[in-house]
């Protein structure tokens, strides 16, 4: 599976039950500061839905089609906190996001900034691309400020043959150290993400946490921290729970996803709700969200609901 499918416009398909429960869903009038009933019992409030667990969020090629206002109202329903990386560079759904978004009582978590895995020609790696990489990270800052996301996924790109890696992280360093005035200056931070090297995305420059953390303490702006992304790190080095107690004053974001199959947690080695509980009882020193980014095999509706719950501790 191509996790990153939906930069091409595609995502996981939804069945025609799952859109039939949207529509009934839908909420087209929400007020965020009350709470809106359901065919299934009435919603969960924004003051009340996160005491006791972990914010939750969604990647967008995990809903399929549905219309935007739709799936929405099925997050909100749902109790999760928000959603994040969708195509923001379709002006068409940028604006539907824009003239909806402020029905529901949801954040946009991240969006993506220098376009994909690979970086292509925007890459923090290569000095020639440097140009490229901070004006695409300031085109994905105006659309943050826009949306109301306060992280950026960037990516670093494949390692550039011929380089030693030591020159190819201190360019990363430089390129990042570049874009942290503007960052700051917007209230985004750029959440540089770890990614797997055996399965999924062979030549990737950054799949250590250690390497993540130096690259990290290097740039040393409050506005450049880890996107952890736990089904890639279980893959590449395992330790979760040490890994993220070691680094959660590095890390903004976690991604979540089992090993192996890249499915729902449970379906896999990852013993998920422990891992949840050392996010949560890591308490204000992380105050981000974990997004769900995988191939559901459960129906979606379901699937959400049972990660709503294993993400409480009530």
């Amino acid at each position: 599976m191509n996790r990153r499918s939906f930069l091409a416009g595609t995502g996981f398909a939804a069945t025609s039950s799952l859109a039939t429960a949207a529509e009934s869903l839908a909420l087209p009038n929400y007020n965020p500061r009350e709470s809106a009933p359901g065919p299934n019992g009435p919603a969960i409030t924004p003051d009340s839905k996160h005491e006791k667990g972990l914010r939750l969020s969604i990647t967008w090629s995990m809903l399929g089609q549905m219309p935007v206002p739709d799936t929405l109202a099925l997050l909100t329903r749902l109790g999760f906190h928000g959603y994040e990386m969708f195509d923001w560079r379709d002006p068409k759904l940028l604006d539907t996001f824009l003239q909806v978004k402020d029905k529901y009582p949801l954040t946009c978590e991240c969006l993506v900034g220098n376009k994909g895995v690979i970086a292509p020609r925007c890459g923090p790696l290569n000095p020639r691309e440097r140009e490229e990489f901070v004006r695409q990270m300031s085109l994905a800052t105006e659309a943050a400020r826009k949306v109301g996301t306060a992280q950026l996924v960037t990516l670093t790109g494949n390692e550039l043959g011929g380089m030693p890696r030591s020159e190819q992280m201190t360019n990363a360093v430089a390129a990042l150290r570049e874009i942290a005035p503007m960052l700051e200056k917007n209230g985004v931070t750029a959440i540089v993400e770890i990614l797997n090297t055996y399965v999924d995305h062979s030549g990737y420059f950054l799949y250590y946490v250690r390497d993540g953390a130096e690259l990290i303490d290097r740039v040393g702006s409050p506005n450049v921290k880890l996107l952890f992304d736990i089904y890639h790190v279980q893959i590449m080095e395992g330790n979760l729970i040490e890994n993220i107690r070691n680094n959660i004053d590095r890390i903004g974001h976690f991604h979540i996803g089992d090993v192996p199959g890249r499915h729902e947690p449970g379906t896999g080695e990852i013993n998920y709700r422990n891992v949840f509980k050392a996010i949560y009882e890591l308490g204000d020193r992380f105050q981000g969200s974990a997004a769900l980014e995988y191939g559901p095999l459960a129906p979606l509706e379901q699937d959400l609901a049972d990660m709503r719950k294993m993400t409480n501790f009530a």
